[in-house]
């Protein structure tokens, strides 16, 4: 076997292994710690590695739908208290713990990372929680939801022409047919589109609200082959983000999701697979035009976050999923998008292609 087709970096770094948990609406008798001990001794089995030979971790989270000051701390207990370990922690979504883990791997700090995020959005309003992240003078007391900015960025694709409620309609319909085969997601079968939500927004062009849990491992060279027979080299990785006051910027267009698409390389060879996050039916159309993606590549094939979208873990999901279909041969080179922030404000590619026989 060959390498990857393209090698910008120092080393070459692979996902070698991706698990997750079951994604529910509600996991009351579970704790942090009993919803990530089980992925993380999955994703772990599935490289043939133990806890004490990893070089570094890293995991995702947000004290928010904790409700407590540094909460990552005690889901450590999933990973082990001996022997001691390299760890790291984002307050984000797990994509971006995967970029800091990437880096570590980079410096050659550490030859192999293990990556994990969680998120357990059932004890309170999601709605009202991410109210939090806007701007504190002008936007947040007003209380806009997350559903309200994404309805708002809709309407303003309807405005443009660029879709419409039937289009959109269709987006969230073929993503719960394709979860169908997907045995993790929340929502495996048709949903109604129901009744409106915000305007053009209607139940069906929103994401469910769940539990979930992710993990990855990461590898260097020649050991991410020792580990897995077709690792998913991760040929590019970047991300970037857009100004917080919505009112300056194009809701209709991702300029962050673009350039950074343009430093992973996305554009130097076609792809067959895009894992995007878009949690609502219109964000699809959004990143599908800023990441020039046509109708021959398979779009979630998951189903996506519009069938499962565990708050912290469903940008580490779209990488898992991209990496998984380049381990089993459904996929030569990927794309993965993992988004945080209203309305798209922060966006992270990675491109992944498989070994070339």
């Amino acid at each position: 076997m060959t390498g990857p087709r393209t090698s910008r970096y120092a080393r070459d770094v692979a996902v070698v292994a991706f698990a997750q948990s079951d994604h529910l609406r509600r996991t009351d008798e579970l704790s942090e710690v009993e919803m990530v001990m089980p992925v993380l001794h999955e994703v772990l089995a599935a490289t043939g590695l133990k806890a004490g030979e990893i070089g570094f971790t890293c995991s995702g989270s947000s004290d928010y739908l904790a409700g407590r000051a540094f909460s990552f701390t005690m889901t450590l207990d999933g990973v082990g208290a001996w022997p001691p370990i390299s760890e790291s922690h984002v307050e984000m979504d797990g994509a971006w713990a995967l970029y800091e883990a990437w880096v570590k791997i980079q410096t050659g700090e550490a030859d192999t990372a293990l990556v994990y995020s969680y998120g357990k959005s059932s004890p309170g309003s999601v709605r009202d929680v991410l109210t939090r992240q806007l701007d504190p003078y002008y936007l947040a007391p007003l209380w806009p939801d997350s559903v309200a900015l994404a309805a708002l960025q809709a309407q303003a694709l309807v405005d443009a022409g660029e879709t419409d409620e039937t289009s959109l309609a269709a987006i969230a319909a073929r993503s719960r047919a394709d979860a169908a085969h997907n045995p993790h997601a929340q929502l495996r079968c048709a949903v109604p589109q129901g009744d409106y939500q915000v305007r053009p927004l209607r139940t069906g062009d929103c994401p469910p609200v769940g539990d979930g849990v992710a993990a990855v491992v990461l590898a260097a060279g020649d050991l991410a082959r020792q580990l897995c027979e077709r690792p998913a080299w991760i040929t590019g990785i970047d991300h970037r983000i857009e100004a917080h006051g919505l009112g300056l910027r194009d809701l209709t267009d991702s300029p962050s999701t673009r350039t950074a698409a343009q430093h992973a390389g996305l554009f130097d060879a076609p792809v067959d697979t895009a894992e995007l996050h878009a949690p609502f039916s219109s964000q699809e159309v959004v990143l599908r035009k800023a990441l020039g993606l046509g109708d021959t590549v398979a779009v979630n094939p998951s189903g996506g976050a519009l069938a499962a979208n565990p708050m912290m873990a469903a940008g580490l999901i779209r990488i898992g999923e991209a990496a998984a279909r380049i381990h089993r041969g459904a996929s030569d080179r990927a794309v993965a998008h993992a988004t945080s922030g209203p309305c798209l404000q922060q966006n992270l590619v990675a491109v992944l292609e498989g070994d070339r026989a």
